[in-house]
């Protein structure tokens, strides 16, 4: 791995610009051809760039916005120690924020399952591969951030200043707010039912390659996993399986739980079961938050289609795993008529005194 740094004070988007520029030109990518490949939602982008017939991509992530590219790195070199393929680092510039990974390709899982490939051969794959993970846990390599009590009720939280109020009109008085935290904090036991794991925490269909020519696990490519933190093993598999943005083929969910079981005979069954769907729920929940947020606070609507989907989810994963007082909280407060989705124009009420 090369690492050259850039020089300079704070950013400006012209800075910033010319840092870049230094960074590409120190690691010979100077010359290449540079293209918007992604943007995610957060600060980061991504570009493709392409030099000579080789090819790799650009992250850039501002620090002054944030982002910081170390947790990145540390993560990807776990799986590489994994034999997981994660992008390889080519350079990196940790303290203004720049990479230079290894280009996986365009076939994403989502790309390829539009394309017809089949289903069940894909996310056979990706749960083998959090099988292969989580045989590996507890033992993680390296100090990774605890998915903490603290951390899970903050998520599942969200909802309240940016999903809710958009939906009933009104923002949440101090007791409806307490009473859903208090809530969560009752429901901790049944979410930390599965034992604990490196927890990629964004994987699902778009953060996820085919790599054909790969064998085995190894032709899952992985992304986005610059997040990770120790926590229950049940939380991938249902960012896999209950996926935010799309239907699974009737079964398959079932199908992949069973197969998942199979291969790791979790000592309680009945635990991880009420782990998986708890989690679920709290992820929901955690998603119609940063949903809303999107729309009402950067002007960007376009997830809200998948919300009629989430409730789904939830409202099943409440029952499955015996959350009742999350589930009477909601009952009471976000009744069935305002489990909508908002429509791109609504904003946040203005805030109610505290």
């Amino acid at each position: 791995m090369t690492i050259a740094a850039a020089t300079g004070g704070p950013d400006t988007g012209s800075d910033r610009q010319d840092r870049l520029v230094g960074f590409l030109r120190a690691n010979g990518w100077g010359d290449a051809e540079r293209r918007p490949l992604a943007r995610d939602a957060s600060f980061r982008s991504y570009d493709r760039l392409t030099r000579d017939g080789e090819r790799a991509v650009l992250m850039d992530a501002p620090p002054d916005k944030g982002e910081d590219v170390r947790p990145f790195l540390a993560v990807a070199g776990q799986l590489h120690r994994y034999g997981y393929s994660a992008p390889r680092i080519l350079a990196a510039d940790e303290e203004q924020g720049f990479l230079l990974l290894e280009d996986l390709g365009d076939t994403t899982y989502s790309r390829a399952l539009a394309a017809g490939v089949d289903e069940t051969v894909l996310y056979a794959t990706a749960t083998d591969l959090l099988v292969d993970l989580h045989r590996r846990s507890p033992t993680i390599g390296y100090d990774v951030p605890p998915y903490d009590d603290g951390k899970l009720i903050a998520e599942a939280a969200l909802p309240l200043d940016w999903y809710f109020p958009l939906v009933l009109g009104r923002e949440l008085d101090d007791a409806e707010r307490a009473g859903y935290v208090a809530a969560w904090r009752d429901a901790m036991p049944v979410l930390r039912g599965a034992r604990e794991t490196l927890v990629l925490r964004d994987f699902h269909v778009d953060n996820l390659m085919v790599l054909p020519a790969r064998p085995g696990i190894a032709a899952c490519g992985l992304l986005d996993f610059q997040d990770a933190v120790a926590g229950p093993a049940s939380y991938d598999l249902v960012s896999l399986l209950q996926d935010s943005r799309r239907d699974l083929a009737d079964g398959l969910e079932d199908a992949m739980l069973d197969r998942y079981r199979a291969a790791l005979r979790p000592a309680d069954p009945v635990a991880f079961d009420r782990s998986y769907y708890g989690l679920g729920a709290q992820r929901g929940l955690k998603v119609f938050g940063i949903f809303g947020r999107q729309s009402a606070l950067y002007d960007n609507p376009r997830y809200l289609h998948h919300i009629p989907r989430i409730w789904r989810h939830v409202e099943r994963d409440l029952i499955l795993a015996g959350l009742d007082a999350v589930r009477a909280w909601l009952d009471a407060t976000v009744p069935a008529e305002a489990r909508i989705q908002p429509g791109p124009e609504v904003r946040r009420p203005k805030a109610v005194d505290r």
